[in-house]
């Protein structure tokens, strides 16, 4: 079972949208890896964050991880849902093979879950993330966390914070839309 930290905080409003935000969608915006960030703009305006663990089990198969991300997304997608659209992290360049290969099996996992649901995704590369939440694009970890808290929200660690980070900047760039 995936152990789920979750924070909220409700939004009224989010200043200078475009236009063409439709406040009706769920959106999601996630920052994949064994502890994935999530942040997620419901239907009702509220946004909720927060983290999920996707590391094996001691018995788990190799595949194991995959399915326990793909019945999240259901369950998210079901409780919250239907999702309208998907933000993720774009990593180009990871520090080791082993997070290269989880990234790659969560990015695989994830496209093929939207492509099945028609649901539109797209990555969005870690310096525009990090240099719309900071202005910095080289921004480390404790500068994403002081940027989600100064957005008023409490993130649980760096992951959280990039979700929230990705999901502003779809809100405030794209205007929901995609």
């Amino acid at each position: 079972m995936a152990d789920l930290t979750l924070a909220t905080s409700a939004r009224e409003a989010i200043p200078d949208l475009p236009s063409a935000f439709r406040a009706d969608r769920t959106l999601l915006a996630l920052d994949l890896g064994t502890t994935t960030g999530w942040a997620l703009h419901g239907a009702d305006g509220l946004i909720t964050s927060g983290t999920v663990s996707f590391r094996p089990g001691r018995f788990d198969g190799g595949g194991m991880r995959y399915l326990r991300f793909t019945n999240w997304l259901a369950e998210l997608d079901r409780l919250s849902g239907p999702i309208a659209a998907i933000w993720f992290e774009e990593v180009r360049r990871h520090a080791g093979t082993d997070a290269a290969h989880v990234y790659g099996g969560l990015m695989a996992t994830l496209t093929a879950w939207a492509e099945l649901r028609g649901v539109p995704y797209e990555g969005v590369p870690v310096g525009t993330i990090k240099r719309f939440a900071t202005g910095k694009g080289n921004a480390n970890k404790d500068a994403m966390i002081a940027a989600a808290r100064a957005r008023g929200f409490s993130p649980a660690d760096d992951n959280e914070a990039d979700a929230i980070a990705i999901l502003f900047w779809a809100l405030e760039t794209k205007g929901g839309v995609q």
